[in-house]
């Protein structure tokens, strides 16, 4: 591999690399933020996080630039680009687990610290419950949305 192909190789990996730890960043923020009540602490995990991201994943890079793959140089640059988004995509994987794990956790202690809800009665909150009555023919025990379909009836065929 010629070094301008293992130069453009590592540019378009390193770039690949940047343009996803953005968009988990910017996309963790405010799903973490949501769950915390406060944003600061939500950015700051999320931050934290997108910075293991970058760490493992540029290190792959470089493990991978290593990798002969190929005498040529477009079928090596290609080929490590492929194996390269099958890494991210994993690495994306496993840091969406960890954001979603993080804000279970958090959920959990908010339900911890606020404690249960107070359960609301149907006669507290309005509702009214209407009985259902039997179609003719239906046995009064066991009331059914439709008729019976051994009678035909109200349905019949010519």
């Amino acid at each position: 591999m010629t070094t301008n192909a293992y130069l453009s190789f590592l540019a378009i990996g390193i770039a690949l690399v940047l343009i996803d730890g953005q968009i988990i960043y910017r996309s963790g923020r405010r799903y973490l933020e949501n769950s915390y009540g406060d944003p600061a602490a939500g950015a700051s995990m999320t931050r934290l996080v997108t910075v293991l991201f970058h760490l493992a994943t540029l290190g792959v890079l470089a493990l991978i630039s290593t990798v002969n793959l190929g005498d040529s140089d477009l079928p090596g640059v290609v080929g490590r680009i492929g194996v390269l988004l099958l890494i991210l995509a994993l690495a994306h994987a496993i840091t969406l687990g960890v954001l979603a794990r993080i804000r279970g956790e958090q959920e959990v202690e908010a339900v911890v610290h606020r404690g249960p809800r107070p359960r609301v009665e149907a006669e507290q909150q309005g509702t009214t419950v209407t009985p259902v009555t039997p179609a003719p023919g239906q046995d009064v025990r066991y009331p059914t949305a439709g008729p019976s379909l051994e009678n035909r009836s109200p349905y019949t065929t010519p």
